[in-house]
């Protein structure tokens, strides 16, 4: 779970002043947050989830895929670093070189024990309020995907995939994509 570093209303200003000695932070409605190291498993998974993406994107380019870390600031006392993000072509005014300016178009957070509760309620929130079209949590532990999708300005659950034979996750933004859940989850 991400651990506050101090209490204080910080701004995105404050948070680039911190040193670049490692850890990974986050600035969630002021408050600095510190996101440990992820396991094996997560990069695993990310990785397939990448290069499952990065392919389709390659026969289809309508946009760029990135992964953590890289800095996606909302507002002023806002800026996380997703797992990975998609940005569609018409929002790459969005794309700076020190990181997002703004909403991705999809964000993917992969669960671990520690980010549970951030990912699930904290994150579901603020990707909504700042208007991130869709949300995908990967759940390892159940070898399943809930992909949110943005109704106004909250989430409905569009849908639930498990990583079982015949599981294939799709998206609206990215018309055409399959991404086969067994082969994403294989190996654990």
């Amino acid at each position: 779970m991400a651990e506050p570093i101090r209490s204080l209303p910080l701004t995105y200003d404050d948070y680039l002043r911190l040193p670049e000695d490692g850890p990974r932070y986050e600035l969630i409605e002021g408050e600095l947050l510190m996101t440990p190291a992820p396991t094996v498993t997560h990069q695993t998974l990310l990785g397939r989830f990448f290069v499952a993406i990065s392919i389709f994107l390659a026969k289809s380019p309508l946009g760029r895929i990135l992964f953590a870390p890289v800095d996606v600031v909302l507002s002023p006392a806002n800026v996380v670093q997703p797992d990975l993000l998609f940005i569609a072509k018409e929002h790459y005014d969005r794309i700076t070189e020190p990181g997002i300016q703004g909403a991705p178009d999809l964000v993917i957070e992969i669960l671990s024990k520690r980010s549970r509760r951030h990912d699930e309620v904290t994150k579901l929130r603020l990707y909504a309020k700042f208007g991130v079209a869709e949300y995908w949590i990967a759940d390892r532990f159940a070898a399943a995907v809930r992909v949110y999708r943005l109704e106004g300005d909250r989430y409905r659950l569009a849908t639930e995939r498990k990583g079982e034979a015949g599981g294939r996750l799709t998206s609206p933004l990215l018309p055409g994509l399959e991404i086969d859940l067994a082969e994403l989850f294989a190996g654990g």
